[in-house]
């Protein structure tokens, strides 16, 4: 007997995750974690993927992939569509997170708005030292930042809650970066109806890898 749904997510979704499981308390969902670091190296998403499915579908015949395309250039889809012969199978729609929080129309919007625009979420607000800073060895090298962030023009924070700590904390990356600040309250966006969905009714559309809205 398959038990839980299960949903195999970058760890950069994970609070939202269990925040959401703690709102639809009747959702059966079991949630697995790849480190958000991953996105540092989108080459090796897929396998690592590969290898969580492979390890988990004989318990689940439904498993959702809590990772849009992500820099992976479509190997996530190819990889769906090996992996749906053992069960229902599909993934986040869109490009990345921030186009699934914001959604698809409001993202785009942005984008054409303003090209040059960098984007925070919750969790890299929470973690913008160790992802940006360190990562870009921008404390070692300050020289570096007029390099990688000539082209940018704004921060703009999609946040998923209201909470003032955080949004201190984002404006102060602005700051850091030299970059005009605003701030867009999405909360889950396409995360949330796209979970709760997928749980409570099944994939809509198998001809497609990605989860509608």
């Amino acid at each position: 007997m398959a038990d839980a749904t299960l949903l195999i997510a970058c760890g950069a979704l994970a609070r939202e995750v269990m925040a959401l499981k703690k709102q639809y308390q009747a959702i059966d969902l079991k949630l697995i974690c790849l480190d958000a670091k991953l996105h540092n190296t989108p080459a090796q998403i897929t396998e690592k993927l590969r290898q969580k499915i492979r390890a988990h579908r004989a318990k689940h015949t439904r498993i959702l992939i809590g990772y849009a395309d992500c820099g992976t250039g479509g190997d996530i889809d190819r990889l769906i569509e090996s992996e749906r012969a053992y069960g229902e199978i599909a993934r986040l729609p869109g490009a990345h997170c921030y186009e699934f929080y914001a959604g698809t129309k409001h993202f785009q919007q942005l984008a054409d708005e303003e090209p040059g625009t960098f984007y925070l979420t919750d969790f890299l607000v929470r973690h913008f030292q160790a992802l940006v800073i360190d990562a870009l060895k921008l404390d070692l090298h300050p020289q570096l930042l007029g390099q990688y962030f000539k082209h940018y023009r704004r921060v703009v924070y999609l946040s998923q809650v209201l909470d003032p700590e955080l949004q201190i904390l984002a404006r102060s990356a602005a700051d850091r970066l030299g970059l005009h600040f605003e701030q867009v309250h999405c909360g889950y966006g396409l995360l949330e109806g796209v979970v709760v969905q997928t749980i409570e009714t099944g994939y809509e559309d198998q001809t497609d890898h990605r989860l509608l809205a």
